[in-house]
């Protein structure tokens, strides 16, 4: 949740000076004038508004990457799991945290939950009744583990 709402903040950061730079470029229809064309209430309304989203998904598909993945790789831990006690560790005790790794677990937690419907719901449910080592569904295909680190 800590890693959310960071994540989101810089998401609000990005997001509303843009909105707000394509609001500021849409020329409304006069209400008491003529009936707008169709296709010029979609190209001068919608489309700005559909360009924006798509720019601003991908823009923070590669945010949520390099945030995950490159903290993930560094030291198995975000600043969520920081403050949390908590990092990732290879499954192998042998084997060094990869970036590989990081990435699995990157595309199976937000690109999964992203685009497949209740999957962050299961995902994250998952180690409720997962035995031995509690592993969500995107740690399971990473090879990964959550274990507490010591204060």
């Amino acid at each position: 949740m800590i890693d959310m709402a960071i994540l989101t903040g810089v998401s609000f950061v990005l997001a509303v000076p843009a909105f707000f730079v394509i609001v500021s470029r849409i020329e409304f229809p006069d209400p008491y004038g003529p009936e707008p064309d169709p296709e010029a209430v979609f190209g001068g309304l919608f489309l700005p508004f559909l360009l924006l989203e798509l720019g601003f998904l991908v823009l923070m598909m590669l945010l949520y990457f390099v945030y995950a993945v490159e903290y993930m790789h560094r030291s198995g831990q975000t600043f969520g799991k920081k403050a949390m006690k908590i990092r990732v560790v290879p499954l192998d005790p042998a084997q060094r945290l990869t970036r590989g790794m990081a990435a699995k677990r990157y595309l199976v937690e937000y690109i999964g939950g992203m685009f497949l419907p209740f999957f962050s719901w299961v995902d994250g449910l998952w180690q409720l009744w997962d035995k031995p080592y509690q592993q969500t569904l995107h740690d399971k295909f990473a090879r990964t583990v959550v274990v507490k680190v010591s204060p």
